[in-house]
């Protein structure tokens, strides 16, 4: 009878525990790369600065030389190390040359940082699901899914200090202990940082160096500090580029560096330092709603027992917030990415001590998701019906109802009313998921992929010396869809050095300010203008939308000068 009991026992559905999925890393940082992909690795939006590197990286897939880098008119820019244009190379060689393959790599590294952050949280409270919280708070900010999105310096410098933070976390907690993986960490975050941005990194590293050895809970002694093995590795991966562009170019190449990184970046009126400043702080508050208004307010008395289980952890946390205020305060210019380097550091103290006695369900929790739920739906339905009205390729479709069946299953979290810091996590990000519907028909194809495909329609011989005029990213798009088969040079509006190419591809301000006669012309690219977003809908409503293409659509045409 009981051996008949066991057997009937296998015969029950196996349940699955999606509790412990929601408080896996592994889960969380899927979650994030499956929702964000749609929107990152296609030019939905395209970041300037991205042209930089994306530029530099195909000049290299073509002379061969993988460390001098060039703009796209052909110029030399030694403003940034090396490792964020090797980023982009990287996807290049490996995926062929396209908007995917430049941004790939730093999806990657803000699904890294996401692990990142539940590593840091894990190791300074001992507690899985504060580290599972921290986590979906760091995936579902913006600030992060953005910088995944552009092949740009940030997220990297992000994740290669976060990764140098976990080191220091695990140092913090045994501060005599015979282990050099945390000093590796450690070294390796700051000289892989240094290789991305710079002298953030030195800055940074400075301050943790010091507080490591000088904070009055658990210092670490300067021996163990001075781990010459990871200390040289770490310089040597910060400085080579330095030093083979010194070899090749002499010093004069410093000076772009420096006045990058020093010069145009740093203010020094006190008026600036105190307006950024403030910015800096406001900001700083801004990056951590809407967690922020689940504030406990019943448990001062906890947090204090909290702040008091790992002092030293709390400490370090506050000394990397105020340095890169700090810094972000001296800059001339503010971008609110500047503070980026410390979030995961400061999210992972933060939720230790907001949610050790609230991790589930409140009012501001409901209210709060109710909110993300909605927005969802609208996304939902603006995307159908662009996606419908502009006859979008079908596979969207699939898109959108998977992004139907993801909103329902978060509504049906709100209905059974077990709201975790998880689901409005994935409801923020499935914003970005629903929210590329609208994005897609405006921007894509872009003008790289419309050229191309044009571009080999009327067969333009092999590596065809072709002229750019226009908007200098839009020019990187196209750059990337040529691809190695020819090259695009940038030139300026009025510089007479037209006239000795074969072809030209200009936006409508340059094609009415050349003078241009006896010359074929016809649109090499068409993307719908944003600002006349309220228009294009009216069209498709209205069922006129081709008859206002031309109105509403941003143009390049593709000028034949001469025949070769």
């Amino acid at each position: 009878m009981k051996h008949k009991k066991n057997r009937l026992s296998l015969l029950k559905p196996t349940q699955i525990n999606f509790t412990s999925w929601l408080e896996s890393p592994w889960f969380i940082m899927t979650t994030f790369f499956v929702l964000i992909a749609p929107f990152s690795l296609n030019y939905h939006f395209h970041y300037p600065d991205e042209m930089y590197y994306t530029d530099a990286s195909i000049q290299m897939l073509k002379n061969g030389d993988y460390f001098t880098t060039y703009l796209g008119n052909g110029e030399l820019r030694f403003k940034k190390p090396i490792l964020t244009y090797w980023s982009v190379l990287a996807g290049f060689g490996i995926f062929g040359i396209s908007p995917f393959s430049s941004r790939i790599f730093f999806l990657l590294a803000g699904t890294c940082l996401v692990g990142l952050t539940f590593l840091i949280a894990r190791n300074a409270s001992d507690d899985k699901k504060i580290a599972a919280i921290a986590a979906w708070i760091t995936a579902s900010q913006p600030l992060v899914i953005f910088s995944s999105s552009r092949a740009i310096p940030d997220i990297l410098l992000v994740c290669f200090l976060t990764l140098s933070a976990v080191g220091i976390v695990g140092l913090l907690k045994k501060p005599l202990g015979t282990s050099k993986s945390e000093l590796w960490l450690l070294y390796l975050g700051l000289g892989l940082g240094f290789a991305v941005k710079g002298l953030p990194a030195v800055a940074l590293g400075a301050v943790a160096l010091s507080y490591l050895a000088a904070n009055p809970w658990s210092k670490v002694p300067i021996k163990r500090l001075l781990y010459f093995p990871a200390l040289t590795v770490s310089i040597a991966i910060g400085l080579f580029w330095f030093v083979i562009m010194f070899f090749q170019f002499g010093p004069v190449y410093l000076d772009a560096f420096f006045d990058d990184q020093v010069g145009i970046r740093v203010g020094s009126r006190i008026g600036q330092i105190s307006r950024h400043l403030l910015f800096g702080v406001g900001i700083m508050i801004a990056l951590f709603v809407p967690w922020l208004f689940f504030f406990p307010r019943k448990h001062q008395a906890s947090m204090s027992k909290t702040l008091s289980k790992n002092p030293s952890f709390f400490g370090f946390a506050a000394s990397w917030v105020v340095a890169i205020l700090l810094m972000t305060g001296v800059v001339s210019t503010f971008y609110e990415r500047y503070l980026l380097p410390v979030y995961p550091l400061a999210v992972a103290a933060f939720t230790w001590l907001v949610f050790t006695h609230q991790c589930r369900s409140g009012k501001t929790m409901r209210y709060t998701l109710v909110f993300f739920i909605v927005l969802n739906f609208l996304a939902l339905s603006v995307g159908l019906f662009m996606t419908t009205g502009m006859q979008s390729p079908p596979y969207l479709i699939i898109h959108w109802a998977a992004g139907m069946m993801l909103t329902m299953a978060v509504l049906a979290a709100l209905a059974r009313d077990r709201i975790a810091v998880s689901h409005i996590s994935i409801a923020i990000m499935l914003v970005f998921f629903n929210g590329s519907l609208i994005s897609y028909p405006l921007s894509i194809p872009d003008q790289g992929a419309q050229v191309k495909n044009l571009v080999n329609e009327k067969g333009l011989p092999p590596n065809s010396q072709i002229g750019f005029i226009g908007n200098p990213h839009h020019g990187s798009k196209i750059r990337i869809g040529l691809g190695l088969n020819h090259h695009l040079i940038n030139l300026d509006r009025e510089n007479p050095d037209w006239q000795h190419y074969d072809y030209l591809i200009c936006d409508e301000t340059g094609m009415a300010m050349l003078p241009l006669k006896d010359v074929m012309t016809e649109v090499a690219a068409r993307n719908w203008n944003p600002k006349f977003l309220l228009a294009i809908w009216e069209g498709i409503w209205q069922g006129n939308l081709i008859e206002k293409r031309q109105e509403l659509t941003k143009k390049y045409y593709l000028v034949t000068l001469h025949k070769p």
